[in-house]
């Protein structure tokens, strides 16, 4: 099987959130943007129904939960985005906005601007001003195509993990997680590590963590 760590860690996301308070989930909205149109909803279900002992009822309402919107282009992530801001009042319980991914347009963008950096940039941050929003208090995950594969460790994160976004973006970002693939030689099952940075404090933080992934998800080793 071959799965990527980023996708199950969205799942991971989505799926605390959607759960029951008595399964360990926080029972709250989430709202998913696709524009790779990534998103299996099979696996999805798959994983909350080993979580929740195949309870059609309690999966049913877990869905519930869940307002997938697919985009096409960085003008379709604008208009969606804008009109979430108007939704976002009327729906208390929703907590996560999950887009998959910000950079999917990023090329198309930079090609359809020209010479100018204004207009290469103008439509993401369009979305940068929609996505944010403290009034509503809700947490904004986003991925990011990599432009680096190799990761070698902290010491090394600057030349394999260079943000190559607009700077209004990267100034936003509080935490960032980069994953990275391996197979163990003994089991032949891939093992995920992921590394994360905090940039909320004067200080950065950094840590990492490793995990597999099962038929029920993510499983952190």
């Amino acid at each position: 099987m071959c799965v990527l760590g980023k996708t199950e860690i969205l799942y991971h996301l989505l799926c605390r959130c959607v759960l029951p308070a008595a399964t360990g989930g926080l029972e709250v909205d989430v709202v998913f943007v696709d524009t790779d149109y990534s998103l299996d909803m099979l696996r999805l279900v798959s994983i909350l129904e080993s979580r929740l002992n195949a309870d059609e009822a309690a999966l049913r309402l877990c869905l519930s939960r869940l307002l997938v919107v697919h985009c096409s282009s960085s003008s379709q992530l604008v208009l969606t985005l804008h009109f979430l801001e108007t939704s976002l009042s009327s729906r208390p319980g929703l907590a996560l906005l999950l887009i998959d991914s910000i950079s999917a347009f990023y090329w198309l963008d930079r090609c359809e601007g020209g010479a100018s950096a204004i207009r290469q940039e103008e439509k993401l941050r369009k979305c940068l001003s929609l996505a944010v929003h403290n009034d509503y208090r809700i947490t904004v995950f986003t991925t990011c195509h990599a432009i680096k594969k190799v990761y070698n460790g902290p010491s090394s994160c600057s030349v394999y993990d260079r943000p190559y976004l607009c700077r209004p973006w990267q100034r936003l970002v509080t935490h960032r997680l980069l994953c990275s693939r391996q197979e163990t030689e003994q089991s032949r099952r891939q093992v995920f590590t992921v590394h994360c940075t905090s940039s909320c404090s004067r200080t950065k933080a950094y840590r990492s963590s490793s995990f597999c992934v099962t038929d029920g998800g993510v499983k952190f080793i």
